[in-house]
């Protein structure tokens, strides 16, 4: 599945690199209010964040879920050192990433869970 080997291949391992192949050049649109549009501006956050120690790495995908062009990647990991959980939703247009909304929420830990569901 292209989106799920994308968060594999860029957010779990980190190969940043290959960022540019999972885009059609700048055609895309960020809905994260602290992400600019294009690929350009996806790069300019993540370089900004590391400048300022932010990390963002994922460590795990729980699920994925498509439906038409519309694929949501459910993961945890960690945002500036907090155990987080990330949602991902990406729409696809001819065979690349042309759209992406988030939710990224802290994961408190187990021991003031009021349930013993978890996260996923």
């Amino acid at each position: 599945m292209f989106v799920e080997k994308f968060v594999r291949d860029i957010l779990v391992n980190g190969n940043f690199e290959k960022m540019s192949s999972y885009f059609d050049g700048d055609n895309y649109i960020q809905h994260n209010p602290h992400i600019g549009d294009q690929l350009s501006g996806l790069v300019q956050a993540i370089e900004a964040w590391n400048k300022q120690g932010i990390i963002l790495k994922y460590n795990k995908i729980h699920k994925v879920l498509g439906e038409g062009n519309f694929v949501l990647v459910i993961s945890e990991g960690t945002l500036a050192g907090k155990h987080s959980s990330f949602y991902d939703l990406f729409r696809v247009e001819n065979g690349k990433i042309a759209e992406h909304w988030d939710t990224i929420e802290e994961i408190p830990s187990k021991d003031q869970w009021k349930n013993n569901n978890g996260k996923f």
